[in-house]
């Protein structure tokens, strides 16, 4: 008869503690990851205690595995020092990036050029100027012969009338 969600597996099969095994301490099942850190924890203070009580002098870290045996010097593992607000000096000007002094002339020259281009002094502005006049030259003589028409066609109309 199975117990839990689960189906049994032939490679093996959940086992769950019953409250009558919990309150007697025999559960088959492994330590829980907090209790072996609390384990741990209390060997580490009883080692601190039997090396102060030593008095070796030895105050260096405990290093792990091969750390102790290797000395490496590599600039990438040095942390990052991390600045406090009140360590950060507002006075002192930052250097701008080739990139970002680049991008800020960009934007510059293009104001520029848009501010003379409003006025009128740019090349492509001089030619828009004269297109929009010769358009504009167009249209007037466009209405002007359309009104010709139109008043000649009205006296066509009046002639025939008489």
């Amino acid at each position: 008869m199975g117990r839990g969600k689960f189906k049994g597996k032939p490679t093996g099969r959940r086992q769950f503690s019953t409250p009558e095994e919990m309150v007697a301490g025999t559960s088959s099942r492994p330590r829980t990851f907090r209790q072996e850190e609390a384990e741990d924890i209390e060997d580490e203070r009883s080692e601190e205690s039997e090396e102060e009580s030593d008095d070796s002098g030895g105050e260096e870290q405990k290093k792990k595995g091969t750390q102790g045996i290797i000395q490496i010097e590599n600039p990438n593992l040095v942390k990052p020092k991390n600045l406090k607000a009140r360590d950060i000096d507002i006075e002192k000007t930052t250097e701008l990036s080739r990139r970002e002094r680049e991008e800020i002339e960009k934007q510059k020259s293009h104001e520029r050029y848009m501010r003379l281009q409003e006025q009128g002094k740019t090349e492509q502005a001089r030619k828009d100027l004269d297109r929009l006049a010769l358009i504009r030259q167009q249209r007037a003589d466009a209405a002007r012969k359309r009104d010709e028409e139109k008043a000649a066609k009205e006296q066509k109309k009046t002639e025939a009338r008489k």
